[in-house]
């Protein structure tokens, strides 16, 4: 299982209803893309005060690399990443994603 992890900066004041939009549309990817299997997102809370500069965040899950790879080449995630893009402070340079392999609790026991 692939975890997709993206965390945006955002500049104070940003267009919370267009940031909505793109979430909302990411998550309807998951009926779409085959493997993808779980998305969330919400405000960073940053409990270690080390990632202040990334107020907001989303998650997706993938059964495997494939569906991470079909996902990243999918037109209509392009166009919702061109809007993050165009929201996040310093355009993509705003945008940090983490891939992280983990296994299944059944996998780790």
């Amino acid at each position: 299982m692939i975890q997709h992890i993206v965390m945006l900066k955002l500049p104070a004041g940003h267009d919370t209803v267009e940031l909505q939009a793109i979430m909302d549309g990411l998550g309807n990817l998951r009926s779409k893309l085959a493997g993808f299997n779980a998305f969330a997102h919400g405000p960073n809370l940053d409990f270690e005060g080390k990632s202040a500069d990334y107020p907001y965040g989303f998650i997706c899950g993938f059964d495997d690399v494939d569906a991470v790879e079909h996902y990243a080449n999918d037109p209509d995630h392009a166009a919702f990443g061109a809007r993050l893009v165009a929201l996040c402070t310093g355009g993509a340079e705003g945008i940090m994603v983490m891939d992280i392999e983990v296994a299944s609790e059944r996998e780790a026991t």
